[in-house]
């Protein structure tokens, strides 16, 4: 009996072990089931504002200005981006809305590069909602003592403790002054280390602030995928202005980025039980009126302008409005065309000069034979036999030469031959593509051994002895007008002379000195 109750705990024990672990996997799944669930009916409604939002490709208009926002300091805008501030030192720049935001629940969404040639940059870029349009001032290029929320990618480590390129939230009533001694961590109510420069893709933010909590997601910028989101720090019981300013500056200092933001887009947020105000609610009545009149006045003057165009140019009415832009192959042939007529222009060229060269070339074969003729009648019959031979090697070369440029102009014409040929049939349809392209890709054989057959001519014109016979006689070397001899006499009787005048100037002053 002994033994075997002191066996049954033991069996007993694996049982309870199991029947625990199921119970707790059991009630965690249920916890998730229900958080889940929770989440999912908590979900707010997003609706977009495009009056706080820019993006590209036509972010700026032809003035320069973003709609519905200003820019100051260095800011630079364009098509596609916002340059807060260029790669240059000391420079601060800021874009902010023009009008007030007055909605409770907001979600933003910033994407942005910023990129440096050096392993360190400076000084960073801020994201703002604050009470009043800080335009310039010393916190990255926006002013100080802001009553609101900043949200700073700080890159520069200032206090040297290596905790940047970092994400900090710092929020200020109207009285704090920025802490840049120690990159404001003494100030921070939440923040991550993130490293945001020169990755491959924008680097995206999305801030939100919703039932006073303010939640940062960061996407680093290392894959193209736009919602590929990571939590960077969470602000719970945050209470900030009900209307303010959205804004986004940049500052550099002795080191310098490129601080670029490519948009910024807005969203108001709503809870699941309460239905946003529908978007004419917002308008007044006046200003709807207003806008519905200018549009009236708009489509009537498009309307005349239209009956205008039509009276002007009978022939283009009926036409379909596709018919009066290029296709894709349209395209394509024109370009094919261009080339062609480039080509040809240059095989023209190339011909003309190759014309002149045999001109030349004939020029020198008719010296060559006149001088053969003077050299018979005059020389002697010693020499006549080797200037004979030096001048039949000069001609034999020149014939050469001429062949081979009459071989070079024969294959000029039959790529001229080739490109007439080939437009003719570009001109006759569009089927012919293929065609087009081979005899491109024959000219392009025929340029190549043009190009090869006149370096080679340029070698041998190089190593022609030619040069050698035309050149001028050489006169035999003159005797040399003074000799040693005579140099020699000429240093004796000089060094005399001043000896001498040396002599009688001391004997001078020797006497003018008896005087005194």
């Amino acid at each position: 009996m002994a033994v075997s109750i002191a066996r049954r705990p033991a069996a007993s024990a694996p049982l309870l072990i199991l029947t625990f672990l199921s119970t707790l996997i059991i009630h965690r799944s249920v916890a998730e089931i229900a958080e889940s669930a929770s989440t999912t009916q908590e979900l707010p409604h997003r609706r977009f504002e495009y009056k706080y939002s820019f993006k590209g490709p036509h972010l700026a208009q032809t003035d320069g200005s973003i709609p519905f926002w200003l820019h100051t300091g260095n800011a630079i805008p364009s098509a596609d981006q916002v340059r807060i501030t260029p790669s240059l030192r000391s420079q601060r720049g800021s874009v902010w809305t023009k009008n007030k935001v007055k909605f409770e629940h907001w979600e933003a969404e910033v994407t942005f590069r910023v990129s440096g040639r050096g392993r360190m940059g400076a000084d960073g870029l801020a994201v703002w909602f604050t009470t009043s349009q800080g335009l310039d001032g010393p916190v990255y290029g926006a002013a100080d003592k802001w009553n609101g929320i900043g949200i700073f990618f700080d890159s520069f480590d200032n206090d040297g403790k290596k905790n940047n390129p970092a994400i900090i939230v710092v929020g200020n009533n109207g009285k704090l002054v920025y802490d840049h001694q120690n990159d404001g961590t003494t100030q921070a109510l939440g923040t991550c280390l993130r490293d945001f420069r020169n990755k491959p893709y924008p680097v995206r933010a999305r801030i939100t602030y919703y039932k006073k909590t303010l939640t940062v997601m960061i996407n680093n910028g290392f894959t193209p995928d736009k919602e590929d989101y990571e939590f960077c720090t969470k602000v719970d019981n945050m209470v900030i202005p009900s209307e303010g300013f959205f804004g986004l500056s940049a500052a550099t200092g002795g080191l310098a980025d490129d601080h670029d933001v490519l948009s910024f887009l807005l969203f108001r947020l709503t809870e699941p039980g309460q239905q946003p105000p529908p978007p004419e609610s917002e308008i007044p009545k006046e200003e709807k009126d207003k806008y519905q009149e200018e549009f009236q006045n708009f489509q009537q003057e498009l309307d005349k302008k239209k009956e205008e165009f039509q009276k002007e140019h009978p022939d283009v009415q009926g036409e379909p409005i596709e018919d009066l832009y290029e296709t894709v192959n349209d395209r394509e042939i024109r370009q094919v065309f261009e080339g062609q007529n480039r080509i040809h222009l240059e095989i023209k060229q190339l011909h003309r000069q190759l014309a002149m060269i045999l001109d030349e070339q004939r020029r020198y074969v008719s010296v060559i034979t006149d001088e053969i003729s003077k050299k018979g009648t005059t020389a002697e019959s010693g020499q006549v036999d080797s200037y004979n031979q030096q001048l039949g090697s000069v001609v034999a070369t020149q014939q050469e030469v001429l062949r081979n440029l009459n071989e070079l102009r024969n294959s000029f014409s039959e790529s001229l031959k080739q490109i007439s040929s080939a437009q003719h049939q570009g001109n006759a349809g569009s089927m012919g593509t293929y065609d087009t392209i081979q005899h491109f890709n024959d000219i392009k054989e025929h340029l190549h051994t043009v190009k090869r057959d006149v370096e080679h001519l340029v070698q041998r014109n190089a190593q022609n002895p030619a040069e050698k016979v035309l050149k001028c006689p050489e006169l035999p070397p003159l005797p040399s007008c003074l000799s040693t001899v005579h140099f020699a006499i000429f240093i004796v009787v000089q060094s005399v002379l001043f000896f001498c005048y040396i002599m009688y100037k001391s004997q001078q002053e020797a006497a003018a000195k008896k005087f005194f």
